[in-house]
């Protein structure tokens, strides 16, 4: 099944519109998209859905600012802000308790939910999460590409070029043109560049509302969590794997040698198995 043929809709709620494909039935399954430009729901987990739609219903929106979603994120609680928009977006389709899957920008949202809601999240899958350790040293060269990618004289394929095939994955060989172009036709849309969704931030952060080591409550959740990390990614360090796992309750830990910050792209058929597994083991009865 190509992704493109996976039934999508829109649903509006308040002052946001999200926009989402949805597969599979049984036990919702949540899956955020990380925040690199021109990132989408079916193009982040072009890999996955088919797969994980054979035991869940799986849900991939387009995160607030992204995709055929509504834009604008608040630049000083942006995880707070997408956390917000997708509990708001739960609610709309009639989902109380669901799974959650977030890759990058999409495991700091669904960390936030998660801190904030616990009693909504079943489940909680995390590739490289955003938000962890992040303020205890400069931020990684791949970070810094992603956050730059607006500044200057704005977005090129080139640019973009450079980050999927240099930061965000080990072997930048195995990326097809296609994606890229995919990608950079998405991130030139007028709407995202008068408010991209990821900045740097405006003046001087909130840390808590960028560094969940600092939030007190990881340490009392219960959720049970799996952290999947590629050893060799370049835009969230690694180490951040570690800092949850010692402070959340509930929490396994991955790491997969060879790979960078898309494990559920790079590394697809572990990923879905172990993820497989994973939430089937958490999925209430």
């Amino acid at each position: 099944m190509t992704t493109s043929s996976i039934p999508t809709r829109t649903v509006s709620f308040g002052r946001r519109h999200i926009h989402f494909a949805e597969l599979g039935s049984g036990t919702p399954v949540v899956m955020l998209h990380g925040g690199g430009p021109g990132a989408s729901g079916l193009s982040n987990y072009s890999r996955n859905v088919a797969a994980l739609a054979e035991s869940f219903r799986v849900i991939v929106p387009d995160m607030q600012g992204y995709g055929r979603s509504s834009k604008g994120v608040d630049r000083a609680d942006p995880f707070g802000d997408l956390a917000e928009a997708m509990l708001g977006f739960l609610d709309a389709i009639g989902v109380r308790r669901a799974h959650v899957i977030g890759n990058s920008l999409g495991g700091a949202c669904g960390l936030r939910m998660t801190l904030d809601q616990p009693h909504r999240v079943s489940g909680l899958v995390l590739m490289g999460p955003g938000g962890v350790n992040t303020t205890r040293a400069l931020p990684t060269r791949g970070l810094s590409k992603l956050l730059d990618y607006y500044g200057g004289k704005g977005p090129s394929r080139e640019k973009l070029r450079e980050f999927v095939r240099e930061y965000l994955v080990f072997d930048g060989s195995q990326v097809p043109d296609s994606l890229i172009d995919e990608r950079y036709e998405a991130s030139i849309d007028p709407e995202v560049i008068k408010a991209p969704p990821l900045r740097r931030p405006a003046g001087i952060p909130k840390l808590r509302n960028w560094d969940f080591t600092r939030d007190p409550r990881l340490d009392e959740c219960h959720v049970p969590t799996l952290v999947l990390w590629g050893a060799d990614d370049k835009v969230n360090r690694p180490s951040g794997g570690e800092a949850l796992r010692t402070r959340m309750r509930r929490c396994d830990l991955h790491l997969f040698a060879r790979t960078g910050h898309w494990v559920q792209w790079e590394r697809a058929a572990e990923f879905n198995a172990i993820t497989t597994a994973f939430l089937r083991e958490h999925t209430p009865t």
